[in-house]
């Protein structure tokens, strides 16, 4: 009685025994997993931003004078990529003072890319645009090229002036937003009723 009472705790033992050895094995190998999926997302180091910035609220100034501020959670540089390039996956705040600090512009977005080499701008998903003469602008993409100084998009556009506003597919404008086409215009909305 008493060699199967102690062959049954033997078994109980190595069953206890072998289960931790196999929980370990398990355990070991979903880490060497993880692991190697960590090592190898970062063999690839185009995709990890070469700085990485938080809670950013910057002045810009040009020749002394302070000109912008620009506001955004998160703003990554890819320095590393095939085109070097900053994300602002987060969205975007730009403001332009005048020369007594006064906001005259703004410019918003849900996520902004700025491609380093084409100087050039790409801004997503609810653009929202101020321009120095008091006309909003809303989109849900935008591009700015400041080398041909001009922005522009091809989506759905719509501008709200102090008279009317306009809905369109497709615009051009100068960098300033105060010259502008409507490649195809859906309507035109008079806010006054009289007209």
């Amino acid at each position: 009685m008493h060699f199967h009472h102690s062959f049954r705790n033997n078994l109980k033992h190595r069953f206890f025994f072998n289960l931790v050895i196999f929980g370990t094995i398990l355990i070991i190998a979903s880490c060497s997993k993880q692991e190697s999926e960590t090592i190898r997302s970062f063999k690839d180091v185009s995709k990890v931003p070469t700085l990485l910035t938080k809670n950013v609220s910057s002045l810009i100034s040009d020749s002394g004078i302070t000109r912008y501020r620009l506001v955004a959670d998160e703003w990554a540089i890819f320095e590393r990529s095939a085109e070097a390039y900053w994300s602002f996956p987060k969205g975007i705040y730009v403001e332009k003072f005048d020369s007594a600090l006064h906001v005259e512009a703004s410019i918003k977005a849900d996520s902004a890319f700025f491609y380093v080499p084409r100087k050039l701008w790409r801004l997503k998903k609810n653009v929202k645009i101020l321009n120095l003469v008091g006309e909003t602008f809303e989109t849900d993409e935008l591009f700015w090229d400041q080398y041909q100084q001009k922005i522009y998009s091809n989506k759905q556009i719509k501008i709200n002036q102090i008279s009317k506003i306009i809905t369109g597919i497709g615009f051009e404008s100068n960098e300033q937003m105060t010259s502008y086409k409507i490649h195809k215009i859906q309507g035109i909305f008079y806010i006054n009723d009289s007209k």
